[in-house]
């Protein structure tokens, strides 16, 4: 479904935008404009990645406002799968900016004693990365679910509109710890 919506939006693109390429070139430009600064350079070789995780993001965790529905980051499998892409992607980015041997070799700083706590680090990071979605959107959709069920369907509408906000807030704290990452595992080199 958003990849045929991004279809949709953008496949006629003008010179002199109308209101919807305008809305689109805003979320583009404040997705590039973020990881720039986040990153400290240019960051629109990570716009791909970065904007496909906020937008999959923002869609699955307001899925969950939906009746009848459960966001998918409320199940552990989908932040573990994200949490998988962003871990591999750090070190994707990683020894692409660096080389590989440089790369590896940064793991052993800056003793070679370290080498196990880096690689831990690195493992827990990400854990931690799938934990604190999967916690924040499961215990959000769980609050939602308590209240409409000892007050009835109309009292939650305020919870759902937190929901709303809280949805975003995940999708961007994920996706800026995902620069964050990438950042530091490039750091000294140059991302293309």
């Amino acid at each position: 479904m958003l990849v045929l919506t991004s279809r949709l939006v953008t496949r006629r693109l003008e010179l002199r935008p109308g209101r919807r390429q305008a809305a689109v070139e805003v979320i583009v430009e404040g997705i590039v404009g973020q990881t720039g600064e986040t990153l400290h350079r240019d960051g629109r070789s990570l716009l791909p990645l970065i904007g496909t995780l906020f937008l999959f993001l923002m869609a699955a965790n307001l899925s969950g406002i939906l009746p009848g529905t459960q966001a998918p980051t409320a199940r552990l499998e989908t932040p573990a799968a994200l949490a998988l892409v962003v871990f591999l992607s750090v070190h994707y980015y990683g020894a692409r900016a660096l080389g590989l041997g440089s790369y590896l070799a940064s793991f052993a700083r800056p003793k070679l004693i370290m080498l196990p706590l880096n690689v831990l680090s690195e493992i827990t990071r990400t854990f931690s990365l799938m934990v604190r979605l999967f916690g924040n959107v499961m215990s959000g959709e769980f609050v939602i679910a308590l209240v409409i069920s000892l007050t009835g369907l109309f009292v939650p509408i305020p919870f759902m509109a937190l929901e709303l906000l809280l949805g975003f807030i995940q999708a961007y704290i994920f996706t800026v710890l995902a620069t964050v990452f990438i950042g530091a595992a490039t750091a000294g080199g140059e991302a293309s």
